[in-house]
């Protein structure tokens, strides 16, 4: 697991937080229905130390993308309010906007779709310096920066995403979103798409860079032995909405929510006896409908734990100690050392 950052939210405050963030899609039904507002986002509160990496993990559709995509402006939320920075996004000028979009990039899951593939590796790294207006009068310098420090050949500028392999498309996605100079980058499964051996470059390519430059990330991912690896702290997310965050070390040790402790069952133990002699929580049915969530704690439906106050009131993020939270009206209550 990475080493921590030496308190750097309690010197400096968040780079980033979210405070009650609700995030809504409109989308058609069947013919003559009409539309129905998805609410994707639901009420969330986090924050992000400078320079530390909140690992983000969850189903899919469980909302970790919109949530991403909150914090680089892509999705306007309906409620609540992130702040980058110290700059409240939603309140902020157009010029203090400008400079937010540069603070905050975004690299996609996939490394195949989000490349243009007309345009060559030099143009793509250099259209964010000519849309921001930096390095003017040097920018096939700074683009050969940008690809060396990717650990890519920079005499390769002319060359088209379809000439690289998949993890070398990611380096140029890293690259492009470094271009600008950010402090803020949010990783959308940025190795979900890879070869496990390729995984493993292009974490320790993220590690190196945020090292160096002291960069804050938002990890989402599926892959929790990923998210091990690089996160200092872990957020769950189940149908919108945060059901449990904590320090990566305790949320792994000793998980207080059903739902969390479901998903560590599943990743692979290294050791083939403590891999057949553990439990496995095998959850019964799918996620419900985010068009029609269930009353009070939305995971009571698949818990073997629910009882009849899960279906009337919703369980809010209790401190269970040490920074760690969790939202459940029936957490595990054995002691963690």
């Amino acid at each position: 697991m990475k080493a921590p950052v030496v308190n750097a939210q309690a010197v400096d405050g968040p780079a980033v937080e979210a405070s009650g963030l609700v995030a809504e899609y409109r989308i058609r039904r069947r013919p003559g229905q009409g539309r129905a507002t998805v609410q994707a986002v639901s009420g969330v509160d986090f924050s992000i130390g400078r320079g530390r990496t909140l690992g983000l993990v969850g189903e899919t559709g469980c909302g970790k993308s919109t949530l991403g995509r909150c914090l680089v402006g892509l999705v306007t939320p309906v409620a609540g309010r992130v702040t980058l920075d110290g700059t409240d996004a939603a309140a902020a000028g157009r010029g203090a906007r400008t400079r937010l979009r540069r603070q905050v990039q975004l690299v996609f899951q996939d490394p195949y779709s989000s490349l243009n593939p007309r345009m060559s590796v030099g143009a793509i790294l250099a259209e964010p310096l000519r849309i921001h207006g930096l390095h003017s009068g040097r920018r096939d310098t700074r683009v050969r920066e940008l690809l060396e420090l990717v650990g890519l050949d920079p005499d390769h500028t002319g060359r088209f995403p379809h000439q690289f392999s998949g993890g070398q498309r990611q380096r140029i996605g890293i690259a492009r979103a470094l271009a600008v100079e950010p402090r803020i980058l949010v990783l959308d499964e940025p190795v979900s798409a890879l070869d496990v051996s390729v995984q493993a470059g292009v974490v320790n390519l993220l590690e190196d860079l945020q090292e160096e430059f002291a960069l804050t990330y938002l990890f989402i991912a599926h892959d929790l032995s990923v998210v091990r690896q690089i996160s200092d702290d872990v957020a769950v997310m189940y149908l919108g909405r945060i059901v449990e965050h904590a320090p990566a070390d305790r949320l792994y040790t000793f998980p207080y929510h059903p739902y969390t402790q479901a998903l560590l069952s599943a990743v692979p133990i290294p050791d083939p006896r403590a891999e057949r002699a553990r439990k496995r929580i095998v959850l019964l049915g799918d996620a419900p409908s985010p068009l029609v969530p269930p009353s009070g704690c939305r995971f009571r439906t698949r818990c073997w734990k629910a009882q009849q106050i899960c279906a009337l009131e919703a369980p809010a993020l209790a401190d269970m100690g040490g920074g760690h939270l969790a939202a459940c009206h029936f957490p595990e209550t054995r002691v963690v050392t």
